[in-house]
């Protein structure tokens, strides 16, 4: 029967953006049978996200450059703190993209498709529940319901996974470690259409920042994160103001509308338990302190494909037989992420006057430095010029 839903498969996916669609190619190139669902009509639908992506990001991922998914081609990144002073980084040579999710997504999509996995959207997972040292999956499709049974269930379906809850872990986030993020996809705007521009401060951006990603001429992804301890508005109406105030922005128009929640922080220890594996946002893999979770999320599908492969060889689907997820996981990104938690938690803490005074002391390329993590002893050097920022100087170090 249409869509031919298999009745029993190895591996059901529960979600189809870059977490899922790694799982299900990797694990498909191994002869394994996946089922991968999404509850979306269209796989790229509502992104929550400025859709860059750098060249070391495509590179940890494993993916090559596809003209098909870029919108744009970025020479550089501008910060401005509160009082517009601001730092400037120029790319030496092809360092970063704006891609179309919508493209990007469903080409992720189709090459897991190719690889031999099962790819349906607009399927809605009901339910999820152990039987018998399988799962039960109940899944719904244009308003018809379909029974499959799986040995193992990798859930890549968002913040606060439901099937995740559903099989016993706790994905809950604590309020200081969501993000609430709105953006507007906007045309005939007056913007440098080669460079990022990131806002940081505590009135334009509360707990965030705002940001301007330019798709191309003309046209650019503007948006803010802002946390709910930091302001009782809502993103949505923050961004209005920050729009209303750009002289570029104000006459333009808006083409595309996405709100929605992202995490940022949160960093999960342990992902896994009997039949299931978390991966995405789901797993709170997300960078804790510009919310980018492309290339986080494909890493982590990729290491939940490898563990499954391992588990179905040997036909153990135990908590203890998927717990090397963690370990790999916490090897590969994990530990750089909580390093990450740091950095936010000490941004969060800043007043206007502080990130206005702590640009002097820096230079375009440092921030990148410690969005990887990296160059944290020279952060720490500089806040201790502070005394009130030195307690967070010494979690730096």
């Amino acid at each position: 029967m249409f869509p031919n839903i298999p009745k029993e498969v190895d591996v059901v996916i529960v979600g189809i953006g870059p977490a899922g669609s790694a799982v299900a190619k990797i694990c498909a190139e191994a002869g394994i049978s996946v089922l991968g669902l999404e509850k979306k009509q269209e796989i790229g639908m509502f992104k929550r996200c400025g859709e860059g992506l750098s060249k070391s990001s495509l590179e940890r991922m494993g993916i090559d450059l596809d003209p098909r998914f870029i919108s744009n081609e970025i020479a550089g990144l501008t910060v401005y703190a509160p009082n517009k002073t601001f730092l400037r980084l120029d790319f030496p040579d092809k360092e970063g993209w704006i891609v179309e999710r919508k493209v990007f997504d469903k080409i992720l999509a189709y090459d897991a498709a190719k690889a031999g996995a099962k790819i349906i959207a607009k399927a809605n997972v009901k339910s999820v529940k152990r039987n018998n040292g399988k799962v039960d999956v109940v899944v719904e499709f244009n308003g018809e319901e379909f029974d499959v049974s799986a040995k193992l269930v990798v859930a890549c379906d968002g913040v606060e996974s439901k099937t995740g809850r559903e099989m016993g872990l706790d994905t809950k986030l604590n309020l200081i470690d969501v993000c609430s993020c709105a953006q507007f996809e906007m045309a005939n705007i007056d913007i440098d259409d080669k460079r990022i521009e990131l806002f940081f401060g505590n009135k334009i951006g509360p707990g965030g920042y705002v940001w301007i990603f330019p798709k191309g001429r003309n046209e650019a992804n503007v948006g803010i994160g802002v946390r709910r301890k930091f302001t009782e508005k809502s993103a949505y109406d923050h961004l209005k103001e920050f729009v209303e105030s750009h002289d570029g922005l104000k006459k333009g128009s808006i083409i595309e509308v996405n709100t929605g929640a992202v995490p940022v922080g949160g960093i999960m220890d342990n992902m896994v338990e009997d039949n299931i594996i978390l991966a995405g946002d789901a797993a709170h893999q997300v960078n804790p302190v510009h919310g980018g979770g492309i290339a986080e999320a494909y890493v982590g599908g990729k290491i939940a494909g490898e563990v499954a492969i391992e588990a179905i060889k040997k036909n153990d689907f135990s908590k203890k037989a998927l717990s090397g997820y963690n370990e790999k996981w916490l090897e590969a990104r994990g530990k750089k992420l909580k390093k990450l938690v740091k950095l936010r938690e000490l941004l969060e803490n800043m007043s206007d006057d502080d990130l206005n005074w702590i640009v002097d002391y820096l230079k375009g390329e440092d921030l990148v430095e410690f969005s990887k993590g990296k160059s944290f002893g020279k952060l720490a050097k500089i806040l201790i010029k502070k005394p009130k920022l030195l307690k967070f100087a010494k979690s730096l170090i």
